[in-house]
């Protein structure tokens, strides 16, 4: 996608080029044993459907990107006002990523930007930053970096959450690939992360360190941790050219998989463009994912119905499930409420469909007040709106509607 889509997505704030997209979590407190969940099952896929036990698992879910650097109070709120929409599954990205604390690498991004966590504020929280003492990246494993993510997958389990989570953003909003490929010096935004054997590395080594890691609110490595449907790659990881996108993430989901054979894993990639889906043949990637926004694309209403159709039966023709994993319409459309009840009426009424997860899910902020998108408008509140009954009706009906698809093809096996 192009940067000029990416300020209409995020919803850019006119005066300091911020976007609506990512944020800040505290300290993560003790959990008692009573708090601690018993291990539910990992989620699986059987032809186009994820499964849970046997069972069809339909997402139903919401993304949102503040999550891994809110504080410990915005996290909460959005973990309850997802289960409030009844939504099964929550969608994020690890971030921030930063330059070196002492500045000898610069830092592309205003990682220390004051304010509301929805708009990027992410008050000095990172994950890995550049280690001028040993010259390569390394890992915040404190209280302003991975305990924040300790927190968020400790108190989604407690909700019977399941968290999509990709390793990494491709864009530069909280540093993300961008970030990464800077450390040495490359201007290069499209080839370099992807090709150069150093970025290769430092992604390798990023990867282990995240499944392997014991969560000590939930005393579980992340890898043996079913709170994790799946992990992506990388959120829209746009590498050019397709030879090299492909290539990478034949590369690293079999990389993924030799680490940690518990949880599906997916490429993150949002292209609605030919080729379609191009990554569905790589063997070690478990599911498609595309992103859908009408508007950017010149779609009708009934235009994006339609592709959700052609998408599902690429799904069927692949054997794999496929994830709307992030769609918005502007709440200022006179049509939105009637656009999204259509969306989610033909994910929900055909077979071949995993499920939608909408973009973009925000709570109040520690200020009290919900954060508000003028710009793209995709913001979805727990306000008893329009979008907000559709989307919470849409949960409820798209678990009825799948067990009656599943009866129904079990009476038409049975001999």
């Amino acid at each position: 996608m192009t940067v000029g889509w990416q300020r209409v997505k995020y919803g850019l704030r006119n005066a300091g080029l911020r976007v609506m997209v990512f944020a800040l979590l505290s300290v993560p407190a003790a959990v008692s044993a009573a708090d601690k969940l018993s291990p539910a099952p990992f989620i699986k896929t059987s032809g186009t459907e994820f499964t849970v036990d046997g069972r069809p698992f339909f997402v139903t879910g919401v993304n949102n990107h503040y999550v891994t650097f809110g504080s410990q109070d915005e996290v909460t709120r959005v973990l309850d006002d997802a289960v409030a929409m009844g939504a099964n599954a929550v969608r994020t990205f690890l971030q921030p990523v930063i330059g070196s604390l002492d500045g000898s690498k610069s830092t592309i991004w205003d990682w220390r930007l004051q304010g509301e966590a929805s708009n990027l504020a992410v008050k000095g929280t990172y994950l890995l930053y550049w280690d001028p003492s040993q010259n390569r990246m390394a890992v915040n494993d404190g209280a302003d970096g991975m305990q924040k993510v300790d927190f968020l997958i400790a108190e989604a389990g407690k909700r019977h959450l399941r968290l999509i989570i990709a390793f990494l953003d491709f864009w530069a909003y909280t540093g993300g690939a961008q970030q990464m490929r800077a450390w040495y010096g490359s201007q290069d935004e499209s080839t370099f992360f992807f090709d150069d054997p150093r970025t290769k590395r430092d992604y390798r080594a990023w990867v282990r360190h995240v499944v392997q890691r014991v969560n000590p609110l939930t005393g579980l490595a992340y890898r043996d941790d079913p709170t994790i449907m799946a992990w992506e790659l990388m959120n829209e990881g746009n590498a050019q050219p397709e030879a090299l996108r492909l290539a990478w993430t034949a590369e690293m989901s079999a990389y993924v998989k030799s680490l940690d054979s518990n949880h599906l894993v997916s490429s993150g990639h949002a292209n609605i463009l030919e080729p379609k889906l191009a990554d569905l043949t790589i063997p070690t990637l478990d599911f498609g994912t595309w992103h859908g926004y009408p508007l950017y694309y010149n779609l009708t209403v009934q235009q994006f119905n339609d592709m959700i159709t052609e998408f599902c039966q690429l799904a069927a023709r692949a054997k794999k499930p496929v994830l709307l994993e992030e769609f918005g319409y502007a709440r200022s459309n006179r049509d939105s409420a009637k656009a999204y009840a259509m969306w989610l009426d033909t994910l929900t009424r055909d077979p071949s469909c995993a499920g939608w997860m909408v973009w973009l899910l925000v709570s109040r902020q520690d200020s009290g007040r919900y954060p508000v998108d003028e710009y793209a408008q995709f913001d979805v509140h727990h306000d008893g709106s329009a979008i907000w009954n559709i989307l919470q009706a849409a949960t409820a009906r798209a678990t009825q509607t799948r067990e009656t698809h599943r009866a129904s093809e079990t009476v038409q096996e049975a001999p």
